[in-house]
């Protein structure tokens, strides 16, 4: 990531900036990193980075590997987060209905909130026992490739929502080339959504990977979120996918919409959009120390 110039909010904090930036730079396969890696996916400095990991370990956000002189994510993520995902009640309300699904399926049945150029998952229930296709917690799927992106753009889009034409125009302009090679997907799943209520990804993102998303129908906290069913090619059969599980997962969304008025009536009434981005980003660190 290169030095961001000076921002222009003058109540931009920076420092604490770089510092989740830093935070940000972990993935998913790379858990350790060493101050060099670390500098250079951030553009920060050495003399900087120090400072940021000796505060970071402090906190208990970051701890070092002497034997493999790297740095690990800390335990404190984890406390950070979960507090906000316990508020999100729909997981709880929703889990047992995508476990059921997952298992029918032979797929992973999850749920997920928009985060970025990203949906982010909140819950995911695995019917199955595929290696190479476990999502979890905090991993992130891309907006264009994925069926739960492209469902999140397709009801934005169709509701006249800002979020979804700020995302859109931020997609062509980060990368030209991947909404070249995506658009007609893109299109393709607004029909489908406007038509069916449900998007699909064949392949685009897991090559070895159908999925289907249906969006929620009503916000929870200010956020639509977006069930998804995955499952293996090797199980799907025909047009399996649309002809079985998108009506399942359509009845599943329909089904915790009835409920979404009680979840709300639970919330504690914090600022929406400050609690979406904070769970978002939280629950995408909480996904790297599981990884």
């Amino acid at each position: 990531m290169p030095r961001s110039p000076l921002h222009a909010d003058p109540g931009f904090a920076t420092t604490l900036a770089h510092g989740l930036a830093l935070l940000q730079t972990f993935r998913h396969g790379e858990p350790a990193l060493s101050n060099r890696e670390l500098a250079d996916r951030t553009g920060l400095s050495k003399a900087t980075i120090s400072r940021l990991t000796t505060t970071l370990m402090q906190r208990g956000l970051l701890r070092y590997d002497a034997g493999l002189r790297r740095y690990l994510l800390g335990p404190a993520l984890l406390s950070l987060s979960y507090p906000l995902l316990a508020s999100i009640k729909l997981r709880q309300l929703a889990r047992p209905h995508m476990k059921r699904l997952a298992d029918a399926a032979g797929g992973s049945a999850s749920l997920g909130m928009h985060h970025g150029l990203h949906m982010v998952y909140l819950e995911t229930c695995r019917g199955h026992d595929a290696v190479a296709f476990r999502p979890d917690i905090g991993a992130l799927l891309p907006l264009l490739s994925s069926a739960m992106g492209r469902a999140w753009l397709a009801q934005a889009d169709a509701r006249g929502d800002p979020q979804g034409r700020t995302a859109l125009d931020a997609l062509r302009a980060s990368d030209a080339a991947a909404w070249k090679r995506y658009q007609p997907a893109w299109e393709q799943a607004r029909q489908d959504y406007a038509e069916f209520g449900y998007c699909v990804a064949e392949g685009e993102w897991h090559a070895d990977v159908h999925a289907v998303a249906v969006p929620a129908g009503k916000p929870v906290d200010g956020e639509i979120l977006v069930f998804n069913c995955g499952i293996p090619v090797r199980r799907l059969r025909g047009n399996e996918l649309r002809a079985r599980i998108a009506p399942k997962l359509i009845a599943l969304a329909a089904k915790m919409d009835k409920a979404i008025p009680a979840v709300v009536d639970e919330a504690t009434g914090a600022d929406a959009t400050a609690g979406a981005n904070a769970i978002a980003g939280a629950a995408t660190a909480v996904g790297t120390l599981r990884g």
